[in-house]
């Protein structure tokens, strides 16, 4: 078995952790060339071949100049591998690949995972944040192995055999210039395998421990990442509901697409403030649609209010649940609606969820059926009448292409005066309406009267009651 390893490594600041990796690199019992590629020279051993230079102008785009070597030399390895210079390879993982590939269909790629440890040594797997999810409906089991789709697909590595590579390769999307898209241009060079090659990233979950690499800085500790208690919850969750279809379900298409991710669900929003200064404290039950973390709901359970959430999923619902939140066992609405038994409740909480449904004024209809004659809907949505995101979308070639389409882009471009009209023909009527105004914003929007408030505001609440 013969492999060739590249690593991205920029000046001297991660030193420390590139001498880790060749070190590990050099106690493998596999035959392995390693190639640096640095901007500067380095003198790191008679062993290690060191490249310098960018493949072009932008100083980002050192991690690309390993594609090229790696083609060149496709036909004189068996392995190769490409990683960041703070993320630890270890024979483990590569034996850990090369038995799964053995089972994976060919357009299927075994992928990894990078966490990190605190001073406790307590783990956290740190590409789970923000919008990235398990799929529900990726499960699949093949001999003692289980995989599943997991939609961050950066790991700051890859595995391919020579196959793979030459498939790739043959594809188009392999050999390219530096670019970036839903990544940035140092996670894209690690990403365009699966994203521009026609090959799917997946995590095997029935041994996940052989695919987890350690980002060794350990940097995003307390600022994203799932702590791995809560993280193989998830996991067990995903082992549980194979064959399953109504639990493979999702409530909406999360992630758009469009060229940026600005607009996808966040599954692990932080708490909204400003959505519970809006929850009347009369408020004794609250129906939250489309929740993910739960991180505002938990505060509303706090105050010993009885919080019933249709869950993003079955996956995310596990981390809502541990919350105190009562999570109903489906993200179907209308199967949701049956588990409910016709409670009526004080408030519904649409927070950043109305744009990703394909019938909101549907779903607003049924929430008239399930308010309270006293209760009220809060709606949070993006405001698309916001001067940037107006700019973004309009320079979005996927927009432009295709005429800001739902069906297209799984995303309501919302508005005010959309959002506005939704409501008023479902039986409902506004009772008040906020913009989030941007802190440098303000003093111009004051100057001018309110008249800027609508272009200045990246998103609005709503509240609504009754008619």
């Amino acid at each position: 078995m013969r492999i060739l390893a590249a690593i991205a490594n920029y000046g001297t600041k991660n030193q420390q952790y590139l001498d880790r990796l060749i070190d590990e690199y050099r106690s493998m019992s596999f035959d392995i060339d390693i190639i640096v590629l640095s901007d500067i020279p380095k003198n790191l051993g008679r062993d290690i071949e060191v490249k310098v230079g960018l493949p072009a102008r932008n100083p980002w785009s050192l991690p690309f100049a390993h594609k090229k070597i790696f083609a060149e030399r496709a036909q004189d390895y068996d392995l190769f591998i490409y990683s960041e210079d703070d993320t630890l390879v270890k024979q483990r993982n590569i034996e850990a690949f090369l038995q799964v590939t053995k089972v994976l269909l060919k357009n299927e790629i075994a992928g990894f995972l990078r966490y990190e440890e605190d001073a406790d040594g307590k783990r956290y797997c740190t590409p789970v944040h923000a919008y990235y999810h398990w799929v529900p409906g990726s499960v699949k089991s093949v001999g003692e192995y289980t995989f599943a789709y997991f939609t961050n697909e950066h790991s700051a590595c890859y595995i391919l055999t020579q196959d793979q590579l030459k498939r790739a390769i043959a594809s188009g999307g392999y050999l390219v210039g530096p670019h970036e898209g839903r990544y940035d241009m140092l996670c894209t060079a690690s990403t365009d395998p699966y994203t521009r090659c026609g090959f799917t990233k997946i995590i095997c979950i029935s041994h996940i421990q052989d695919f987890l690499l350690h980002h060794l800085p350990n940097k995003y500790v307390g600022k994203m990442g799932l702590d791995f208690r809560e993280m193989y919850s998830q996991v067990n969750a995903l082992l549980a509901i194979e064959g399953n279809q109504e639990a493979q379900q999702e409530l909406c298409p999360t992630m758009t697409k469009l060229n940026r991710s600005t607009w996808d669900k966040d599954y692990y929003e932080k708490c909204r403030g400003d959505i519970l200064d809006l929850v009347p404290n009369s408020s004794n039950n609250i129906l939250s649609i489309g929740c993910g973390y739960g991180a505002t709901e938990a505060k509303l359970v706090e105050k010993g209010i009885q919080v019933v959430a249709i869950p993003l999923d079955l996956i995310i619902a596990i981390s809502a649940e541990s919350k105190g939140i009562e999570v109903l066992p489906t993200p179907n609405f209308e199967r949701a609606k049956e588990h409910s038994k016709d409670q009526k409740f004080d408030c519904i909480l649409l927070n950043n969820i109305l744009q990703h449904l394909p019938n909101p004024m549907e779903i607003l209809t049924e929430c008239v059926g399930l308010l309270g004659e006293e209760g009220c809907i809060i709606i949070a949505v993006p405001n698309f009448d916001y001067v940037k995101y107006y700019y973004q979308i309009l320079m979005d070639d996927k927009a432009n292409k295709n005429e800001r389409v739902f069906e297209e882009l799984h995303l309501h471009l919302t508005t005010p005066r959309m959002v506005a009209k939704w409501i008023d023909q479902t039986g409902l009527k506004i009772t008040g309406m906020e913009y989030n105004i941007n802190n440098r914003l303000r003093k111009l929007v004051s100057a001018s009267l309110g008249l800027l408030k609508r272009y200045s505001a990246p998103d609005i609440l709503l509240v609504a009651k009754k008619a």
